[in-house]
């Protein structure tokens, strides 16, 4: 039956095509060629271009002739509408406020980090002061999508801050023990705002005494680098007596101890000890006294000269035109190593 109507139809194409009717056969092609199009693509994506010669051939064309078109009449209606209610809309401004720009927003934003006690009125109020007038809501807005909180909890002033406003010195002991179970109770000082640190002495028996005349010591060896300082830090040990508070006050310092048992109150000396100890405790044994003092003098002179510390930008709390003044040059990249503490520690410098 297949084979009967082929031939049936090829028969009536090759009839239509002797009489003329080759360009009926041609479109009839063509619509079925864009009926087996439309199968393989569920909806095709049409520009502005493709609309408009569409609807201004279907303007042309009655309803019949436009059977078998990739689009519905409703599609072109629709077109249509779309079209004559764009020509008809005026451009209006949004809703609601004009939004800030982003100069007094980065401004807005700078005055809340730079001024701490500031808040939404006080930064709203020198806006003004400098031609912009914005709202203090419009201020706090701002600054809580940006996550900084209100002038209160920002003007909360932390233990650290508070050091380094004080110029402070901090102070305090740490225990050495040797291979044959001696112990050791060494005490230091350390500039906060140089950390740059000072060594005080070593005992086996840190008494009131003893502690006293080390601070005498101090300010006989060190007191042209202490006249900054504001502040002595230290914990509530029984070793720092009131005679030892009363060198430092009579120096001008005010005596700033610690809470019982709180070592981060005092953390920039807990943390020069941790360094101490990853650096060069942990990394040897000690035997007796002498061996720890040589050792420990010596890694205070090569922290204060010469290890970069990155609060201080990565140079040295002492540092001299050499390493300040350090060449860039890649040709001139010759260094010379130096041991410290025993071979422990390298130190590197530009060769000569």
């Amino acid at each position: 039956m297949f084979r009967i109507l082929y031939r049936l139809l090829a028969s009536l194409t090759r009839l239509a095509a002797r009489t003329g009717r080759s360009k009926d056969l041609e479109i009839i092609v063509l619509r079925h060629q864009l009926a087996v199009l439309r199968r393989q693509t569920e909806q095709p994506q049409l520009t502005d271009d493709d609309r408009t010669l569409l609807g201004a051939i279907a303007a042309a064309l009655p309803r019949p002739r436009r059977v078998g078109w990739i689009v519905t009449p409703d599609t072109l209606l629709r077109w249509h509408r779309r079209r004559i209610a764009r020509h008809w809309t005026q451009s209006t401004r949004p809703p609601g406020r004009p939004s800030t720009a982003a100069e007094i927003r980065r401004l807005i934003i700078d005055m809340a980090t730079d001024n701490p006690t500031w808040g939404y009125r006080r930064i709203a109020a020198e806006l003004t002061g400098l031609g912009h007038q914005i709202g203090a809501s419009t201020v706090w807005r701002i600054l809580k999508q940006r996550g900084i909180d209100p002038a209160p909890q920002r003007s909360e002033v932390t233990w650290s801050q508070f050091l380094h406003s004080q110029a402070a010195v901090a102070c305090d002991f740490f225990t050495v023990d040797t291979a044959l179970l001696r112990r050791y109770y060494v005490l230091f000082f350390i500039d906060v705002t140089t950390r740059e640190v000072f060594y005080a002495g070593i005992t086996a028996n840190p008494s009131g005494p003893w502690t006293t005349q080390a601070a005498r010591n101090l300010f006989l060896r060190h007191a042209d680098r202490l006249t900054d300082a504001r502040a002595l830090v230290r914990d509530r040990g029984n070793q720092f007596v009131d005679t030892f508070d009363e060198i430092f006050r009579t120096e001008g310092l005010r005596i700033l101890k610690t809470p019982i048992r709180t070592p981060v109150a005092n953390t920039f000396a807990e943390r020069w000890i941790g360094t101490l100890r990853r650096e060069l405790l942990d990394r040897t044994i000690i035997w007796n006294q002498r061996q720890l003092e040589g050792l420990i003098v010596d890694y205070i002179d090569h922290y204060n000269t010469h290890r970069p510390h990155r609060s201080l930008d990565h140079r040295p709390p002492r540092v001299n035109d050499t390493q300040v003044n350090a060449s860039r040059d890649p040709a001139s990249l010759r260094v010379a190593r130096s041991g410290r503490c025993d071979g422990l520690i390298n130190e590197y410098r530009k060769a000569a």
